[in-house]
């Protein structure tokens, strides 16, 4: 019984429109591409970053925005990019949707294993 207590839980969400999730989506793909592009303020370094060609980062930011029918990202050329108003509070309902949702999962998985 001693094992089940180092059982940890990961929690993803996915965010969608339309009837169900596979229709547009965002999640943790989209959301990190989106964070590297606020820290980063380029779309080919926040793929280079975590190792996806800016091919598919493109196609999957592009996917999404023609998905929900708004931008999440402004597009500058060469001087880079930023997120969009929607894009941006989008990313940050997201991680903390993410984050309590990770934490209350945690805790009532922790929890349903010490009911013996």
């Amino acid at each position: 019984m001693k094992k089940l207590n180092k059982l940890k839980t990961q929690t993803r969400i996915t965010v969608y429109m339309g009837e169900n999730a596979d229709d547009a989506t965002f999640g943790k793909g989209v959301a990190t591409l989106m964070r590297g592009v606020e820290e980063t303020g380029s779309l080919y370094a926040s793929a280079k970053r975590i190792k996806m060609a800016y091919s598919k980062a493109w196609r999957i930011v592009k996917e999404t925005e023609a998905g929900f029918g708004f931008l999440l990202i402004n597009r500058d050329g060469a001087r880079g990019s930023s997120l969009t108003k929607e894009g941006s509070k989008l990313l940050v309902a997201y991680e903390d949707a993410e984050a309590k949702g990770a934490d209350y999962i945690a805790k009532q998985f922790a929890a349903s294993l010490d009911n013996d």
